[in-house]
């Protein structure tokens, strides 16, 4: 049976001269290798072609398969402009090369709206759910800012309550006893993860929408910038302000979902501030609700599915 990553390496190869995003290798594929196919489609969640496309592309753009590919050197990669490309590379080690002494590279940055046209700030929020859980296994919920007390009085809790948290389970797949030993030890085995949404970073917003970001999510161990693009002036900003501030930039691709990627990771803070994470437990039901199922999972182990990405 063919693989995913032979699917990959066998349709470069055959087409040297065209480039890729994972959504066209998912729809290269079902052409090329209907027999390995046909076993994924009578799986009744993806009994649509949209469906099957859209999980193929998942897992073409994941991060296992990713690194299965890179064993190949002649499969190449190009993250900008977005979305990512997979396209042969002949001659690998002369690409490599030349790229270390271009002073003129072809990928220009250049503004890169990822998102349909029409969509809201809201309607982001279920698609990013979605690839959060799909690609990095991390389980959200969405904090309403209109469920908050408001007790401080108008602009009392601004810029206080992130946009999307999530729980990282670290100990899924360990041994009990293991899991068993750590929660004894008093040492936590998951991570906590918190979101601000954008629809686009300018010159403009990004500054406003940066501190945003550190202001309602330093309480976490990742805390993200989340947008569906920005303008080519911006990303020198972004880099500056995330090495002083360790928030992360995330841009989510709208049209092809899992293209996205993580353009500047956020820097792990090893503690949970929770102060600061007490603060909007007091102000709003959402995140009570968030931080009681982190408990539950801390004490038992399991996660309540129906608490989480919806």
């Amino acid at each position: 049976m063919t693989t995913r990553v032979d699917m990959i390496i066998e349709t470069l190869k055959a087409n040297p001269e065209k480039k890729f995003t994972a959504r066209e290798l998912a729809m290269y594929f079902i052409e090329r290798y209907p027999a390995e196919i046909a076993e994924k489609q009578q799986n009744p969640r993806y009994n649509t072609e949209e469906k099957l496309i859209a999980q193929l592309a998942a897992e073409v753009g994941g991060s296992r398969l990713r690194k299965a590919i890179e064993k190949c050197p002649n499969v190449a990669t190009r993250d900008k402009p977005r979305p990512r490309i997979y396209y042969w590379e002949p001659t690998p080690e002369l690409a490599q090369q030349l790229t270390e002494f271009d002073d003129d590279p072809d990928d220009v940055v250049v503004d890169t709206p990822l998102t349909t046209p029409g969509l809201s700030e809201h309607d982001l929020y279920p698609l990013l759910i979605e690839f959060l859980n799909k690609e990095h296994g991390l389980y959200c919920q969405r904090i309403d800012e209109r469920k908050s007390k408001n007790v401080h009085g108008s602009g009392g809790n601004h810029w206080l309550h992130p946009d999307i948290v999530a729980l990282e389970a670290l100990d899924m797949g360990w041994e009990v006893v293991v899991k068993d030993c750590v929660r004894t030890g008093n040492q936590s085995a998951v991570r906590l993860w918190s979101f601000e949404v954008k629809k686009h970073l300018t010159k403009g917003n990004v500054r406003k929408s940066f501190f945003q970001a550190v202001s309602n999510s330093s309480w976490a161990n990742f805390g993200y910038l989340v947008a569906t693009g920005l303008n080519s002036d911006v990303e020198g900003e972004l880099q500056m302000l995330a090495s002083l501030h360790g928030i992360g930039v995330l841009l989510l691709n709208t049209e092809s979902l899992f293209d996205s990627q993580i353009l500047i990771p956020a820097r792990e803070r090893t503690t949970v501030d929770w102060q600061s994470a007490n603060r909007i437990v007091a102000e709003n039901s959402d995140f009570h609700h968030y931080i009681e199922q982190v408990g539950i999972y801390n004490q038992t182990g399991k996660v309540v599915k129906s608490a989480w990405n919806k």
